[in-house]
């Protein structure tokens, strides 16, 4: 704690000054140049007696709701804003009504001042540090969690609560390992700017510097009335009015066609003409279009317009690919051949095996049109990511490398930073090889129930070390994280068919834990941009993760035990709110991938057997781009054709739906290209604090009407609490298959 005077600096403001240098090195990234200030004041305490309270009182409250909002029905994932906000008031009062009095323990070797100042932005930033570990643990990323919830609701293993404690934990540090090895490549180098983080800096900015109200509001004013319109609007798309979240007037205009509701809907089909006015919809999966640069966008417009409305229609309606036309258009549902749900226990053994004589008497699974063509899309995702960093990147990877610094390129935020003493890297290779030491003794204690063996999981630790640069280099420079789940999965599942278990646990290690390191390394810019000491950086993350993590199990650990019938939506009271529906597409992932395994979908006799062909294409795909940026170097804009946010445009659907994925393009047009374009001052000033008042107004109002309403049942039954109104979306017009509710052909 205390002021960390071993960390700073000589107590003098830095800044830029106006050299031509400087001006040079603040446009490498003009959005950075327009948001992030250029100067530090290295006097600001940071790791203070309040920020530790504050901090760790966020990050396990955040951690607790977030952890229980999983399990239900409706899952809400509480934003990291949130803490930011609140803790603000709570940080000015600690400072108005502490003592200023030094606090010393251990004797004299280690002091500390109760109030050391006016709370100031160091230690905010510092504060959301920790908030963010339980946001990124027990919120969107909550995969550990997932695959624990799996093996004790759905396989009903009897596991510990010391190999649960290890899973979580090493997991968590083993992405923290990453990120400090490759903080050179994707913190440090200006070209890798972290989009999302601007919304983040311009909500500190707006909080604590003053601004001039002689050009319209000031950037808090602003901040404070869209945080209180939109905490007001989602009181209608959230409980009193939810059509709005999905509006599909096409299935009013044709209520009995099948065709135009497949075509029309905005939540079980194609979305055309449906649209959402609800900012959590909007958001929900690409997170915000206004923290997304314009190029990133239109490449996501490409993709999602390709895929949506040319290669789906194709192969539904002209070709009947992959027998689709027995299934809904659009679903994340399991099938059997006559087109009814697949009962996945009735080929099970007592073990969790595959049952071969029973799966062969049952039937083979099939998949919604949409969904498989999504997972071949993965396919091309993973192998064009790899080209792409490898052409576009590769030299400056390869420079960095044999660089000591790290950095071909350092714009003024590197300059200032390297003030302050660094982490060594040694810090964060004895958390790495720490977490795999644990988990390799985990696989051999815990053999039964992990079902991984020891190499099993050194394949996972490798196939993260390859992968995280490139798609750590994807992200930061264009806000979209291509995924690999489905690779994870994949290359185990025909090394270790039939073993469901296993495939989980190879993908909490293998690609999990990168989703964890690029959380991580999204911090440390943060930290990077508001100049905060890397010592101060690293204690707080790695304190916030095991905290966060210990928590995270206590509290999922006690729900399993004490909820009844939790997740078992057969068992449960029609009414019951604890359904899980985010781990129910972990467990369907763990039958597709683990226990049915991918030989028997993709491989010689499968149906979907051609699009393992997509693994070449996408590695393919980036070649020519490559080389015409090549010819052509006056050409600004080829290389910023980028194949894997491409086919970004159609990951994640299901769940996420075309309306969705539309209406963030269409709002990411607005501001990133008409505003930007047409009213720059206005962005500059206002347009990330729009994007952070929009998410934590939603935030709020759905916490809110969660405790007051919904959580006592208190819900809405009239027309417009049904989100969709095309009941015949959803069904198949293949002639003889034959689905309750729907019309046989």
């Amino acid at each position: 704690m205390g002021t960390n005077e071993d960390e700073q600096p000589p107590r003098e403001k830095e800044t830029t000054g106006d050299s031509s240098e400087s001006e040079c090195e603040r446009c490498q990234v003009e959005e950075v140049a327009l948001v992030v200030p250029e100067t530090d004041d290295p006097s600001m305490p940071v790791m203070t007696f309040r920020a530790w309270t504050l901090g760790l009182s966020s990050c396990i409250l955040l951690i607790f709701l977030n952890t229980f909002f999983t399990f239900r029905t409706q899952p809400l994932t509480i934003s990291g804003i949130l803490a930011q906000i609140a803790v603000l008031p709570i940080g000015r009062f600690m400072a108005s009504v502490l003592p200023q009095k030094e606090v010393k323990l251990f004797g004299d070797r280690w002091s500390f001042n109760l109030n050391p100042g006016p709370f100031n932005i160091k230690e905010h930033v510092i504060i959301t540090i920790f908030a963010n570990c339980g946001v990124s643990i027990g919120g969107g990323d909550a995969y550990s969690i997932g695959a624990i919830t799996v093996m004790k609701a759905y396989y009903k293993q009897s596991l510990s609560f010391l190999c649960g404690l290890l899973i979580v934990l090493t997991t968590q540090i083993l992405g923290y390992g990453w990120a400090g090895i490759l903080r050179r490549y994707l913190v440090e180098p200006a070209e890798m700017w972290w989009p999302s983080n601007l919304a983040q800096v311009s909500l500190f900015r707006a909080l604590h510097e003053k601004d001039s109200r002689s050009k319209g509001l000031t950037r808090m004013q602003f901040f404070l009335t869209f945080l209180v319109a939109s905490f007001a609007y989602y009181a209608l798309p959230g409980y009193l009015f939810p059509i709005l979240t999905f509006f599909s007037w096409v299935c009013w205009v044709w209520p009995r066609s099948i065709t135009a509701q497949q075509i029309g809907s905005g939540y079980h089909g194609l979305g055309v003409g449906a649209f959402t006015l609800d900012w959590a919809g909007i958001s929900a999966y690409h997170g915000s279009p206004l923290v997304t640069p314009w190029f990133s966008i239109v490449n996501v417009a490409v993709g999602f317009i390709m895929f949506i409305y040319i290669i789906v229609p194709i192969c539904y309606w002209k070709y009947n690919t992959f027998d689709a036309r027995k299934f809904p258009i659009f679903s994340n549902q399991l099938f059997t051949t006559t087109g009814q749900k697949y009962d996945t226990t009735k080929i099970l053994t007592p073990d969790y095996d595959l049952n071969v004589a029973a799966y062969d008497s049952y039937g083979k699974l099939y998949l919604s049109p949409l969904f498989a063509l999504s997972i071949g899309s993965g396919f091309a995702r993973f192998t064009a990511t790899l080209t792409h960093v490898f052409l576009f990147h590769g030299k400056d990877i390869w420079r960095q490398t044999r660089s000591a610094i790290g950095s071909t390129k350092q714009d003024i935020h590197a300059k200032l930073m390297k003030k302050y003493k660094q982490v060594p890297e040694w810090w964060f290779l004895i958390l790495l090889a720490g977490s795999v030491v644990l988990s390799l003794i985990m696989s051999v204690i815990w053999k039964k129930d992990v079902q991984l063996p020891w190499w099993g999981m050194i394949f996972a630790f490798g196939l993260a070390f390859i992968v995280t640069l490139p798609i750590g280099v994807i992200q930061a420079t264009t806000n979209q994280q291509p995924g690999y789940d489905i690779i994870a999965q994949f290359m185990i599942g025909y090394v270790l068919p039939g073993k469901p278990i296993a495939n989980l646990l190879f993908k909490i290690y293998g690609r999990i834990s990168t989703i964890h390191a690029l959380s991580f390394l999204a911090d440390l810019k943060l930290g990077h941009y508001m100049k905060i000491p890397p010592r101060c950086m690293y204690t707080a993350q790695l304190v916030g993760t095991i905290v966060a993590g210990v928590v995270n199990l206590a509290v999922a650990w006690w729900m399993l035990d004490s909820i009844e019938n939790i997740c078992d939506v057969d068992a449960l009271h029609p009414d019951s709110p604890w359904t899980c529906p985010k781990y129910r597409v972990t467990f369907d992932a763990s039958v597709i991938w683990g226990l049915i395994g991918p030989g028997r979908l993709f491989g010689h006799g499968g149906l979907y057997r051609n699009l393992i062909w997509l693994f070449l294409i996408g590695a393919l795909l980036p070649v020519p781009i490559w080389v015409l940026s090549k010819i052509f170097p006056d050409k600004k804009w080829i290389p910023l054709i980028n194949i894997p946010v491409i086919s970004y445009g159609f990951a994640g659907m299901p769940p996420a739906t075309p309306t969705n994925i539309a209406s963030w393009l269409v709002t990411g047009t607005i501001f990133n290209f008409f505003v930007f374009k047409y009213r720059k001052n206005w962005w500059q000033k206002y347009n990330y604090v729009l994007s952070a008042a929009l998410d934590a107004g939603t935030a709020f109002m759905g916490v809110l009407l969660f405790f007051a309403l919904q959580n006592t049942n208190h819900n809405l039954k009239w027309w417009g609490t049904d989100i969709d109104h095309c009941p015949l979306a959803s069904c198949p017009t293949a002639p003889g298959i034959n689905v309750k509710g729907c019309p046989v052909f």
